[in-house]
């Protein structure tokens, strides 16, 4: 099961609502605010690296507030 760390730069003010709808993403395990560069710190896991790749490519970048990700993939060794 693929995972990934996804790292958040959000509009100014919408940290606490991006927060939330990460929140209730049923592939989100995990949701962290932060101080520096980034607001939030995601970790995700998806069915399928193809699954991985559309929660990434069109529902994260589509939360009203998200200005910016940096998305790290987790591998194996």
């Amino acid at each position: 099961m693929p995972e990934a760390f996804v790292l958040f730069k959000t509009e100014p003010s919408q940290e606490r609502a991006v927060y939330v709808a990460l929140s209730e993403n049923s592939a989100v395990a995990e949701v962290h605010a932060l101080y520096g560069e980034f607001d939030l710190l995601v970790r995700v896991s998806a069915e399928n690296s193809k699954d991985l790749t559309s929660m990434l490519m069109r529902e994260f970048r589509a939360i009203s507030g998200v200005r910016e990700t940096q998305t790290l993939i987790a591998v194996d060794y």
